[in-house]
């Protein structure tokens, strides 16, 4: 799953770096944080979680915010067959327009 979503922000979003910070893979446009992976192996899902999360408009019934949480949202992952890939692109459109 990791591979896969990472391969649709690389095709999607071209101008992305990917670096590791806080142990996670995290994804920066124009030097700002975008999005990052979190593969939870103890609940079995995968959590692309974008910086500016409250602040996108689209698509949330897609998009999760855990307690705790206030400013990231998330789109979240169980097997590879659940991943959307329009709705992924579309989330991560809208998310490099904040910036």
């Amino acid at each position: 799953m990791l591979l896969h979503i990472i391969a649709v922000i690389q095709h999607t979003v071209p101008k992305v770096t990917l670096e590791y910070k806080w142990t996670v893979p995290y994804f920066y446009y124009k030097k700002k944080p975008l999005c990052y992976l979190n593969a939870s192996h103890k609940h079995q899902f995968v959590d692309v979680g974008f910086a500016k999360g409250f602040e996108l408009k689209n698509n949330q019934t897609h998009l999760i915010a855990d307690n705790g949480r206030n400013t990231v949202k998330s789109l979240r992952y169980y097997n590879l067959d659940e991943i959307d890939n329009a709705v992924l692109q579309s989330v991560l459109k809208e998310a490099i327009k904040l910036y």
